[in-house]
């Protein structure tokens, strides 16, 4: 369920949801994202516990911290999102915490501008980047991807479709998309390409492009745009947590697994893809996606560095 046509995906991204009344206000700027108390789940998941095996794959200098530092942008509900005391919670979260536990450490996981967590993790400020990418041959140029997800784009109007949009042609809609996603680069890749070579309007300005997610859906509620496009379980997401305000057209497209990010070559990239596949084999990973409604996503086995595109 990434947002990308059939060309490469850059990067998959979600939507996060703040409190109902956000939706029923004008679209402005927010400077952090939340999401509302009801969608977090109530049912819980077995602690993991470590496993010895792969506790020893771990590079002696994470070891002697014992933490795992791990970004995420926490702007994309269920993936990754605050709760209303201001808490990272989400099914990549979770995961986070549950793939350190394995290894025998604790998650640090840390809010971050999503187009900042690949730098940084080349950087080393950061070990792990959790937070909805799509695996992708030309982020394997420069970093490790260990697959754990599957996912799709998606495309979400006003309740009725009142503008009468058509998925297969948003030519000259306004389009509201989150910045550096792969739904961003699919508008003046591919989309906005095709309009022209059509003989139509392209999108206005390659989508209207907000660095929050949140801030995309408050658009679409608002009535600024007349489209969204995100990752498919963030468009399901949205769908619940606005009330019955906006609608899914056409189906989702373009499904890509999502991974998790390390250093180039790292040694945590083997402990880490034992233990997605140790979360898999002893149920935590099914546990933590049916928690967050997003077990249509999910694999069988991770793999590492298996983009085809």
């Amino acid at each position: 369920m990434t947002a990308r046509t059939l060309r490469p995906r850059l990067v998959a991204a979600g939507a996060a949801l703040a409190a109902g009344s956000l939706f029923l206000t004008a679209c402005s700027s927010s400077s952090s994202s939340s999401g509302s108390g009801a969608a977090t789940p109530t049912s819980s998941v077995k602690a993991a516990s470590a496993d010895p095996s792969l506790a020893a794959l771990v590079p002696a200098d994470v070891k002697s911290g014992g933490k795992l530092t791990v970004a995420t942008d926490a702007s994309y509900a269920p993936n990754e999102f605050k709760d209303d005391k201001g808490a990272i919670v989400g099914m990549d979260v979770d995961l986070a915490k549950a793939i350190a536990a394995k290894l025998g450490l604790q998650a640090d996981v840390q809010n971050a501008d999503f187009t900042s967590i690949i730098p940084g993790i080349a950087a080393k400020k950061y070990q792990l980047g959790m937070s909805s990418f799509t695996d992708t041959k030309e982020r394997e140029q420069t970093v490790d991807m260990i697959t754990y997800f599957t996912a799709g784009s998606a495309i979400a109007v006003k309740k009725g479709n009142p503008d009468k949009i058509d998925p297969k042609d948003l030519c000259g809609k306004k389009v509201a998309v989150q910045t550096g996603t792969t739904q961003a680069d699919e508008i003046k890749d591919v989309r906005n390409p095709d309009c022209v070579k059509a003989g139509k309007q392209p999108i206005p300005g390659d989508g209207d492009k907000f660095s929050l997610q949140t801030d995309v859906t408050q658009a679409l509620v608002a009535g600024r745009d007349q489209v969204m496009m995100a990752d498919s379980p963030v468009i399901d997401y949205a769908l619940k947590q606005t009330n019955g305000q906006l609608e899914k057209i056409g189906d989702t497209y373009d499904s890509a697994p999502y991974g998790i990010v390390v250093a180039k070559n790292s040694e945590l990239t083997k402990a880490v893809q034992g233990a997605v596949q140790s979360l898999i084999a002893d149920g935590t990973y099914k546990q933590i996606l049916d928690k967050w409604g997003v077990s249509a996503g999910a694999i069988a086995t991770s793999e590492v560095n298996a983009a085809k595109s």
